[in-house]
């Protein structure tokens, strides 16, 4: 949510808009001006604008209210000058479950469109199309909602990640295959279709290419993400646990912190007071302590005590969810009320590493040091 600000909180989900989109709106607005609009006239261009991302808001929060009903919470919404991000928990494991939340957005829009394709009913037909002069006016106003809907849903069902469309098809295929292969094959439908726009883009519309590599990038991200679960899967956090790590004290200072960082690999730390573990410090919040209170500050001053605690029994891949969703890097692992260990992303990474490269079944860490 960096350069974003709250804007409401509807339903229990606080809404967030990028700065960015307020260039957007004063880009349109001068541009309007610019050729040759009344004030009025470039208002309701600006106006239209936000009209449409009230249209994406409402379906991100499809998306974020189906998925409650299935006991999944989103953290929240934002707005950026491309669309809107519903950040939800995950998505769920089911895969009619997951259907209904993928389907929920583009079904919004449908609904949007539908209402007003019955008001054009009502009141005689459609606007002139032949009269449109490209501008927004009162005229066109809600015809162009209308048709930006209808270009809304069929867009966002485009089978491919990050689309909705590609966790549709991911949907439909889990109910055949596995998980990790839904995700593969529609990645790999994803990937070939971005490959299409971006060839097309060359010759019809350059914007296609800009599409192409967003769903080109998005699909590859998403397998790999299905592949670090898929990885993950068989193991608990205790078989990826490190035991070799530094502790600091909570009176110890930010200059003892960058010493053990530049003399070892660590790059974060579990902070104690007490004998408790009261938060954690990575390099980059020392880089700031260091930057805003000095190297004699204590690093409880800047420790981060907001912090997951993860049991060693605890199956891994829902250790890893987790930790993204907090955007952890490092968790204290206790049994009971003694502290065994730590769980870092770089060993998750190493354990899906050893995967993929062979260690099948067992425990891993017996299976790596036998």
């Amino acid at each position: 949510m960096n350069w974003s600000f709250k804007i409401v909180r509807i339903w229990g989900i606080d809404v967030y808009m990028h700065w960015t989109f307020l260039i957007l709106l004063g880009w349109i607005l001068m541009s309007n001006l610019g050729a040759g609009q009344t004030l009025a006239q470039s208002l309701l261009g600006v106006g239209f604008i936000l009209t449409l991302f009230g249209c994406v808001l409402l379906h991100e929060y499809g998306h974020a209210l189906t998925a409650r009903r299935y006991g999944i919470a989103t953290k929240n919404i934002i707005l950026l000058p491309i669309g809107g991000v519903a950040n939800l928990e995950k998505m769920p494991d089911k895969p009619m479950q997951e259907l209904w939340v993928a389907l929920a957005g583009p079904a919004v829009n449908v609904l949007i469109a539908s209402v007003l394709f019955i008001y054009f009913q009502f009141i005689g037909g459609f606007p002139d199309v032949a009269e449109f002069t490209g501008a927004i006016t009162g005229k066109n106003f809600l015809f162009n909602v209308f048709i930006v809907n209808i270009i809304l849903a069929l867009f966002n069902l485009i089978p491919a990640f990050p689309m909705d469309g590609g966790r549709v098809l991911r949907a439909l295929l889990a109910m055949r295959f596995d998980r990790g292969q839904a995700t593969n094959i529609a990645a790999k439908i994803g990937q070939l279709l971005a490959i299409v726009f971006v060839f097309l883009g060359f010759f019809y519309n350059f914007w296609w290419v800009f599409i192409g590599l967003f769903i080109f990038l998005g699909a590859g991200a998403e397998a790999n993400f299905e592949s670090t679960r898929s990885a993950l899967s068989k193991y608990k956090v205790r078989d990826a646990l490190m035991r070799q790590f530094t502790v600091l004290h909570a009176f110890e200072t930010i200059e003892k912190a960058i010493t053990i960082l530049l003399n070892g690999q660590e790059k974060e730390f579990l902070v104690e007071l007490d004998n408790e573990i009261i938060g954690v410090i990575t390099r980059s919040e020392i880089i700031q302590g260091l930057r805003e209170m000095g190297q004699e500050a204590t690093v409880g001053h800047i420790a981060n005590r907001s912090f997951l605690q993860l049991h060693p029994d605890m199956p891994l891949q829902q250790a890893y969810e987790q930790m993204m969703r907090a955007g952890a890097s490092i968790c204290p692992v206790m049994e009971g009320r003694e502290l065994i260990g730590v769980l870092n992303m770089e060993n998750i990474t190493e354990v899906v590493m050893l995967e993929n490269a062979g260690l099948k079944g067992g425990n891993l860490l017996e299976t790596a040091t036998s």
